[in-house]
């Protein structure tokens, strides 16, 4: 097989995106916890202490605020900074530094200063995470102005948005799903970026748009496989970047379907699906043949136990039969 186009993991994707960007360009350093334990992170970061040296990756305590604030300073000055978190629920402590400084900085000097910087944070679910340790919280980084906001859902993806992350002049939220780590793809070896901003069409289809974001892309493609079989041919729509959204291939889709489902693995009450859901509403109404599906999780945190968990998390089953009820009811 060739090795300019060959299988390879999720995280072992982002782990090669990092690599070529820190060897093309000096001033990429990585900042966080679980750097130097690359079991932590799921293998995103095997070598890169050995080959970069601790002066460009830097392991650090548990202080979330700290160390944005040292990743947003060192940005301001000129380095392309990277900042793991390695539960997205703990960006929390950080929202001053992210929300405040970072979003706000290129608006603030009428556009003459900026800061490069990636907050990088991962959603850990299943596993009996419980409720403080498994939430998808991109809803409240797509709300503020001056972040931009991604989540592959492919391989190939997470190293050509990674890659576009890092080289962007302003900040933006790269937040990926560890339920994808372990996924396969093919993934050119060659150095290539994914354009911020572009969604992706992964099935063709007429009767009913599906947007799935994230780690429920692979479900969504499952789930118009399966429905194929019925005579429902599903278009599903991979959004890869939740801000800025890519509103014309969502739209152009719905027009030609009539039919909307948006599947999301957070909670339905103020999230990306309801934002998806009200832009469609707005300017493709007229086209709709039923009323819009968002697929969420309930509002209500998440549970520890695994039995609850099961009844918790999105399914194929749950996806397949939404999906069944919009285009047959």
């Amino acid at each position: 097989m060739s090795l300019e186009n060959r299988p390879l993991t999720y995280s072992l994707a982002i782990n090669e995106a990092l690599k070529q960007m820190m060897e093309k360009d000096p001033s990429v350093i990585l900042i966080g916890q679980g750097v130097k334990s690359p079991w932590y992170v799921g293998n995103t970061c095997k070598d890169l202490i050995e080959t970069f040296g601790q002066d460009r990756v830097i392991d650090t305590p548990v202080s979330e605020n700290g160390i944005t604030g040292v990743a947003v300073g060192a940005a301001v000055v000129g380095m392309k900074t990277i900042v793991v978190h390695p539960r997205v629920d703990f960006m929390m402590y950080a929202m001053d530094p992210i929300i405040n400084e970072a979003a706000n900085w290129h608006y603030m000097f009428g556009g003459k200063s900026s800061v490069p910087v990636v907050f990088w944070g991962i959603i850990n679910r299943h596993g009996e995470q419980a409720a403080q340790h498994s939430q998808a919280l991109q809803a409240l980084f797509a709300h503020i102005p001056g972040l931009k906001v991604v989540m592959p859902a492919t391989p190939y993806d997470a190293k050509g948005l990674m890659i576009a992350a890092i080289e962007d002049p302003n900040p933006v939220v790269f937040i990926d799903d560890r339920d994808l780590y372990g996924m396969e793809d093919h993934v050119p070896q060659e150095y290539y970026s994914i354009p911020i901003g572009k969604g992706e069409i992964r099935k063709q289809g007429i009767d009913i748009t599906v947007v799935a974001i994230s780690a429920m892309g692979p479900l969504a493609l499952e789930a118009g496989q399966t429905l194929e079989k019925e005579g429902i041919s599903c278009e599903v729509i991979d959004p890869r970047t939740l801000k800025p959204l890519d509103e014309d291939l969502i739209f152009s889709s719905v027009k030609k379907t009539g039919r909307l489902a948006v599947i999301e693995s957070a909670w339905k009450t103020g999230g990306v699906a309801g934002e998806i859901v009200a832009r469609v509403a707005e300017e493709c109404f007229s086209f709709l043949k039923a009323p819009i599906q968002r697929i969420t999780l309930p509002d209500t945190p998440a549970p520890m136990s695994r039995t609850l968990e099961d009844a918790y998390y999105l399914k194929l089953k749950d996806i397949i039969e939404k999906i069944r009820s919009l285009t047959k009811g």
